[in-house]
């Protein structure tokens, strides 16, 4: 809490929902809202189309859940989250084959079945038989549903509990499977204190109960669980017999069993997390067994001896590929735990509780403990062996399918809209087909590789090299290498060319499933756009099968390199209005877009044949042998350009007086571009009368603009013969004398 020492009313408060601030001592309270602050203990994915959503587990602010990400310009807003439970949330199960129902939890064992339809809630917490003992629910109780039923969920107390019907009946499958130890004998701060001290045992886990709980994908009934007193227990027939693990060397005893992960490789094998940091022992305890138990290897390999692992889960597709979730960051490695390397971009420092993956789509979901959840998406170029990528002088990763939709802005333009900073987004993956590729080295030009060769010779005290002309010449000239990814459509044809950073290392490139803009090429800064100006765009590309291939393009000449990958673009049903007939709206679309090129074309060249005149005006003023017929000519074709222009970019003389003019060419391709190029909707007709209209128009147009341009020419070619000074568009004629 911090009090204004100036005005004793505004007070800020900073705890586990965020900062609050209010003006009036505390009777009315402002949230601020975009901070991404929130403390997961636990993650789940769902199994959602076309985008999943990602539930997660609170420290005291409830069970949430969102969407991984939105149709929309703005990204992910606070108002995409739901609440599921009240409470603090803990690992949220959504069933599998309908992600509308959700089972949430509360602290000690706290237990809901949510139905995202209608926002009811059934409490489904086990309860123990008349006489029966007290159950042992910890503050995080661990809840999962089995992957053989989805009607089948297993939780934990200090005992196992079963329910074939999704939490309507219960029964129990284990005795206690924990120490049975009295928290109240156990020393604290070195001494065992008196039932008077205060808040002795408030807001703490009871002891003696499972944390962890996982079952084999492969075998039914192969369930493991661990405790928060160091046990791990494994049953292979569905609890009817349980196999104790009383320690793992290495380990000290009553070590917290924070995560168990059952393989889907092989049925002998699971890793285990354990957590000692309330010891003051922050050491990285993570291991693999390859015999159910019997014994274990540590896999903590070359993690930070000062860092404790929260969480382990072991990729899919390779069982090589393993994730942990640390204090400090996750860290990913290639040969089961020998080496480890830390994901870093875009993740900061902080405790990461929980990871799953979405298998579906490929992506690791990181729950962190004060910075909100994370996504890496399509993580599978992970899989491919380092040691290859590093080798190969370029390596094209494999692409995942994207969906073919147009994002809307339902705030208004841009990523807040007009909500301002205050405003929360989070943003969406890139749009379209996000290309991953590495490159083993940099692609340099060639003053970056000589000012490298002199570094290395200045560092061993030598005399630098001083170019010669014609070797800085070159430099000078130089065309800077690229990198370039071209894309084509099944039939081979070219369908985008992109360029990508040329730096050694991996970089993404993402496509926007458009055909290249029709838009004049602009070089340098871009030109001022107001904020509800968009970038310009080319016609949709047609869901199906396209490939994409890389190359270097060095000095001018482009070499292929890396091994092309095919995807397929997937269109996403978003209502009746779209069009079953996509090969026909392209062609549309491509139409436009031709005649859009031609027509921006023109306008630029108006531009500048309105700069040669004005420039022929001066210089024919200054010509010595200028006769009294060129400035008429001149001024003639000025008017010519002037009457066409009236029909290709419009009325300024009726415009500038704030009145209706003439719709002219260019607004009219504009409409259609504008009106229907960012839909998927059947081609109007207002759009293909637009189009027939402008289309017709501008042939007419485009061959006075052709006379003008003749005209001109003849003008230049008598107003050099005039020794008129130069101007612009207009090479001298000169002889020697």
């Amino acid at each position: 809490l911090w009090i204004d020492p100036d005005q004793t009313g505004h007070l800020l408060i900073g705890g586990d929902g965020g900062i609050y601030e209010t003006w009036d001592r505390g009777q009315a309270w402002r949230h601020v809202r975009n901070l991404p602050v929130t403390q997961f203990y636990r993650v789940t994915p769902d199994e959602a189309v076309p985008f999943y959503n990602v539930y997660g587990g609170t420290q005291d602010n409830t069970t949430l859940g969102g969407p991984s990400r939105t149709t929309t310009t703005h990204g992910i807003t606070n108002d995409d989250w739901f609440v599921a439970l009240g409470g603090d949330g803990f690992k949220p199960q959504i069933d599998p084959k309908d992600p509308n129902i959700v089972y949430a939890q509360y602290q000690y064992g706290g237990l809901a079945r949510f139905d995202r339809r209608n926002g009811e809630r059934v409490f489904i917490t086990p309860q123990p038989a008349s006489g029966e003992p007290a159950l042992h629910w910890n503050w995080i109780s661990p809840l999962i549903i089995s992957p053989h039923d989805s009607n089948r969920l297993y939780y934990g107390s200090q005992t196992l509990f079963r329910s074939d019907d999704r939490g309507n009946r219960w029964r129990a499958i284990s005795g206690d499977l924990s120490r049975g130890l009295d928290r109240n004998t156990l020393e604290v701060m070195g001494r065992v204190w008196s039932v008077d001290t205060i808040a002795k045992n408030d807001s703490t886990s009871i002891y003696g109960s499972l944390v962890a709980l996982d079952e084999s994908p492969l075998v039914e009934g192969q369930i493991w669980a661990g405790t928060d007193d160091g046990l791990i227990q494994v049953t292979d027939d569905g609890g009817a017999t349980w196999r104790r693990i009383d320690s793992i060397r290495g380990v000290p005893q009553r070590t917290l069993v924070e995560d168990l992960t059952a393989s889907r490789h092989a049925a002998d094998v699971a890793y285990v997390a354990l957590d000692n940091h309330k010891r003051g022992d922050y050491k990285p305890y993570l291991f693999r067994t390859a015999d159910r138990g019997a014994t274990w290897t540590s896999i903590s390999g070359n993690l930070p001896e000062r860092g404790t692992v929260h969480t382990v889960v072991e990729d899919h597709v390779d069982p090589r590929l393993v994730f942990v979730g640390t204090e400090f960051g996750v860290y990913y490695t290639q040969d089961q735990g020998k080496k480890w390397v830390r994901l870093k971009s875009g993740i900061p420092t902080t405790s990461v509780r929980d990871l799953e993956i979405q298998r579906r789509e490929n992506d690791l979901v990181v729950g962190t403990f004060g910075r909100g959840i994370y996504i890496l998406d399509d993580y599978s170029p992970l899989r491919v062996a380092a040691a290859g990528v590093r080798e190969a002088e370029a390596t094209l990763f494999p692409v995942r399918d994207p969906w073919l939709y147009i994002p809307s802005g339902p705030l208004g333009d841009g990523e807040r809209g007009f909500l301002g900073t205050d405003f929360y987004t989070a943003p969406n993956p890139p749009f379209g087909a996000v290309f991953t590729y590495h490159l083993k080295d940099e692609l340099k030009t060639r003053a970056a590789r000589r000012r490298e060769a002199e570094r290395k010779i200045e560092k061993d005290g030598g005399d630098t090299p001083y170019p010669s002309w014609e070797e800085l010449r070159r430099e000078d000239r130089e065309d800077p290498p690229a990198i370039v990814l071209t894309v084509t459509d099944a039939a081979g044809a070219v369908v985008r060319r992109l360029t990508g950073p040329v730096e050694a290392g991996l970089h993404r490139v993402a496509w926007d499933l458009r055909l290249p803009t029709p838009d004049p090429v602009e070089l340098g800064e871009p030109p001022f756009r107001a904020p509800w100006d968009e970038p310009s765009y080319g016609p949709l590309a047609v869901p199906g099968s396209y490939r994409v291939a890389i190359a270097r393009r060095v000095e001018g000449v482009t070499t292929p390199i890396g091994e092309p990958q095919t995807f397929t673009v997937r269109a996403l049903d978003q209502g009746a209005e779209l069009t079953a007939d996509r090969v026909s709206l392209q062609a549309f679309q491509t139409r436009t877009a031709r005649l859009r090129r031609a027509v921006e074309g023109a306008v630029r060249v108006s531009g500048e044949m309105r700069a040669r005149i004005d420039h022929l005006k001066e210089a024919l003023m200054q010509a010595p042998l200028a006769t009294g017929e060129q400035y008429p000519r001149l001024r003639a074709a000025e008017t010519r350009l002037a009457d066409l222009l009236l029909q290709l970019t419009g009325d300024e003389t009726i415009r500038g007086r704030n009145e209706p003019a003439p719709i002219p060419i260019q607004e009219r391709v504009s409409s259609v571009v504008f009106g229907h190029w960012k839909s998927q909707a059947p081609v109007t007709e207002i759009h293909r009368e637009a189009y027939g209209i402008a289309a017709e128009e501008f042939a007419g147009v485009l061959a006075g603009l052709r006379g003008v341009q003749e005209e001109l020419l003849g003008i230049e070619r008598d107003a050099d013969r005039a020794l008129a000074p130069w101007t612009p568009g207009r090479l001298p004629e000169w002889r020697p004398e």
